[in-house]
Formats: structure tokens, sequence, C-alpha cells
């Protein structure tokens, strides 16, 4: 497995989108619809999947959130240190104050976001659409 970017994972209401991405960007955290994320190859599918995984693991909890835009949040440039390349250089963990600011950013869209308290792991490889994050 190649380099990974830390994301967290949510289901957010289409509607909502626009307002939690500019949201987001006001703590340098960027918001990616798996659909359009420049990392996936086949955008539709892997939305259909990730969206249909997150919504049968809630049991009928999250039912209301069936044909929402499944989106990737990932951390900037203030989270990280940069090489000279503009290769991400992670010093340690990332800081707590990043985990807190990402869930009080989506704790504020509500009922218009579902989300597990978790970060995972998206591929940073470039494309030739994205110079990609290169995590060393």
């Amino acid at each position: 497995m190649g380099p990974r970017h830390l994301v967290a994972t949510a289901l957010v209401e289409p509607g909502t989108v626009g307002d939690l991405e500019l949201r987001l960007m006001t703590d340098d955290l960027w918001l990616w619809p798996v659909r359009t994320a420049p990392v996936v190859v086949d955008g539709p599918r892997t939305e259909f999947q990730l969206r249909r995984r997150m919504v049968e693991q809630r049991h009928g909890g999250w039912d209301d959130a069936a044909t929402w835009t499944p989106a990737w949040i990932g951390f900037g440039a203030a989270w990280h240190e940069f090489g000279p390349d503009g290769d991400v250089r992670p010093s340690g963990p990332l800081p707590w104050a990043a985990h807190q600011r990402l869930w009080d950013a989506l704790a504020e869209f509500g009922p218009f976001v579902r989300y597990r308290r978790r970060l995972s792991g998206i591929p940073t490889t470039p494309t030739p659409g994205w110079t990609g994050l290169h995590l060393l």
C-alpha cells in the first residue's frame, strides 16, 4: 500500500456540501466529494459502495442519508510540515487540535452530516489532474 493522507469520511446532505466546504476551509480542512476526488478512478462506483457501506453499518440509523454525498475531509498545510518539493512530511501524529477542529466543524452541521469520529487513509499518488500529496 502506497502513501496515504488521513481523512474523515462523511455523508453530507447534497444541499449542504458547499456550505460545509466553506466552513471547513476556515480551519484549513479540505472536502472532496468522493465521486470527483482526484485519487478515485471510478467515482460513481466508489461513491455508491462507500455510501451503501456507511448506511448499512448503522442498521437503519442512517437510512435518511441513503442518497447523500459521500465526502472525504482532509487536513491542509496548517496541520502538516512541507518538504522542499511540496511533499508532506509529518513530524509525528496529527495534532489533537486538528481532530477537535474537524469534529467541531462537523457538529455545527448536525442533522445534515453523518460521520464516525475516526480517520482513515486515502491514496496520495499523483494523477494527471492532481499533483497529489506525497507522505514520506
